[in-house]
């Protein structure tokens, strides 16, 4: 089965948040959460050459991969939104031609996509309701890395994306909801498919987590 809809995910991501992401990106660069998953691919002795990314909005993360040396990456994004912003970006880049994007649920038909030196999911399994689900799609594909970032299993996290569910989206009849998936869960399945997390990071309000195949923690 599908996830939510992409009527409800284009109602949260819409194009006013895709020309806001935009704007910020352009003046700051990635948010520091972001720049940790992208520092630490860039510091390896061989950056990843194939990068595909699950719910990329603008491609951020990506172009900053492919400046550092990428070769090509493929975006999967369930909001059609992003399209026109992140096209501009790669236009202004020259980066175009080295990008393919998709609109779908990648773990609804993950076969669909070929694997990648690394696989980024930024700020995405919280968006998704099936953690397992989603990271075991993303892990099957990850060649060499598995970048991740989600909230924090904290007591003021929970409250917060609690209120938010509520305030934001049950009460206007928006079908999306956010979700703190429990870090274990996530990283047990990372880990069954023969992946070790190499970097970490605990954040107030986010997790970083870098794994890769024959890794070791730091």
């Amino acid at each position: 089965m599908s996830c939510c809809s992409p009527a409800a995910y284009g109602t949260v991501f819409d194009e006013r948040e895709a020309r806001r992401n935009a704007r910020t990106y352009r003046k700051r660069g990635l948010d520091p959460t972001a720049q940790r998953l992208v520092s630490f691919l860039k510091a390896q002795e061989e950056v990843p050459r194939t990068v595909l990314e699950i719910g990329g909005g603008i491609g951020a993360l990506q172009m900053e991969l492919l400046r550092a040396g990428a070769s090509r990456a493929t975006n999967i994004e369930l909001s059609p939104a992003y399209e026109a912003v992140a096209r501009d970006l790669l236009a202004d880049a020259g980066l175009t031609d080295r990008v393919q994007r998709h609109l779908g649920d990648f773990a609804a038909a993950p076969d669909a996509f070929p694997p990648a030196d690394v696989v980024i999911m930024h700020r995405v399994v919280c968006c998704y309701p099936e953690a397992a689900r989603l990271v075991s799609a993303a892990a099957s594909h990850a060649q060499r890395y598995l970048a991740m970032s989600y909230p924090r299993n904290a007591w003021w996290v929970r409250m917060g994306l609690a209120a938010e569910n509520l305030l934001l989206f049950s009460m206007r009849g928006i079908g999306f909801r956010t979700y703190v998936h429990p870090p274990q869960t996530i990283l047990a399945t990372a880990q069954g498919y023969g992946l070790t997390p190499a970097f970490q990071h605990r954040g107030w309000l986010w997790e970083t987590v870098v794994l890769q195949r024959g890794g070791g923690s730091r």
